[in-house]
């Protein structure tokens, strides 16, 4: 029997979308990367097949899941399976440098950044950057990994050499300047099917941690989700968001065969969007939603049921 194949590296992360594949009466098989085989000589199963392989799985101990992966997916791809997130937005997921490149040439703004690998050349970078603050990054990241911001090239060697510098797990690190916002918050725009679903403003008040997750651990510090907030919550989905930068982000999506996505920018003191982060993993905030009555896993579980139904 056909069935939606999930491919994954963390149980947590999936409960969401097997709920209501569950209540849409969708058979489903998760396929959990963190280790296995891939028979190259045999032919996949059929169905359809859905990506959510994350930057961030080296925390979890599974640090060659997304190698695995691109392997699984290649096969996949080869058999002509139908696959959402797949080769392409593997590799966006897995590279900052890839994500701006690309963003880039669908004339979509990033901030102006540098990568570099070894500590004197990060070093040199941040120098080159003329910038009056900025922040450094993991170009393999997901969970804020590895970003501070500086305001001086001394506190940055002061980092560099120190005990609490994050080595980046492929050992490259970017200099980013930093675009500061006339109020502490970001935007995270989702798309589902490769169309806007919603945004949501996320309040960036206490730290970079952005993850949406109800499950979501950054070190020992957890992510706000679903807590009680007395002034405003840290998620908060905007009501009848417009832009256009929405449809530059559709024809960016499309481009790289991407159909699941969250899309983060901040605005400077002009107004200006700087785009930042494409997220082929996203995650969705519980409470926000229901606050909203917008549900990104039911939308995208409707999408793979008709995929599905089609097969």
């Amino acid at each position: 029997m056909k069935k939606i194949y999930i491919i994954h590296e963390n149980k947590e992360w999936t409960t969401h979308l097997t709920n209501r594949l569950e209540e849409l009466e969708v058979p489903y098989e998760e396929w959990h990367l963190d280790e296995g085989v891939v028979p190259l000589f045999e032919a996949p199963p059929e169905g359809i097949f859905y990506n959510r392989m994350s930057a961030s799985s080296h925390t979890r101990d599974h640090r060659f899941a997304p190698e695995l992966t691109g392997a699984v997916l290649s096969w996949l791809e080869y058999h002509e399976r139908k696959v959402f997130n797949g080769s392409r937005a593997l590799q966006l997921e897995l590279s900052k440098v890839n994500q701006y490149t690309a963003l880039e040439k669908h004339d979509i703004q990033t901030p102006k950044t540098i990568a570099a690998v070894g500590k004197p050349n990060i070093l040199e970078a941040a120098k080159s950057l003329g910038a009056n603050a900025f922040i450094t990054k993991h170009n393999r990241a997901g969970k804020g990994l590895g970003v501070q911001l500086f305001h001086s090239t001394a506190s940055l060697e002061d980092y560099l050499y120190g005990p609490t510098f994050e080595e980046p797990v492929d050992g490259i690190t970017l200099i980013q300047e930093y675009i500061e916002s006339p109020e502490s918050y970001i935007t995270r725009c989702e798309f589902v099917g490769g169309k806007f679903l919603y945004a949501v403003q996320v309040d960036t008040s206490e730290g970079f941690e952005l993850c949406p997750a109800d499950a979501c651990q950054i070190g020992d510090l957890f992510c706000p989700v679903g807590e009680e907030v007395a002034e405003k919550p840290k998620f908060q989905i905007i009501e009848d968001f417009a832009d256009p930068i929405i449809e530059k982000y559709e024809a960016f999506l499309n481009t790289n065969q991407i159909q699941v996505a969250g899309i983060e920018f901040i605005r400077n003191a002009k107004g200006e969007i700087f785009t930042y982060d494409v997220n082929t993993n996203t995650n969705y905030n519980a409470e926000a939603e229901k606050l909203a009555g917008k549900f990104g896993m039911l939308e995208l579980a409707k999408i793979l049921k008709k995929e599905w139904k089609k097969a």
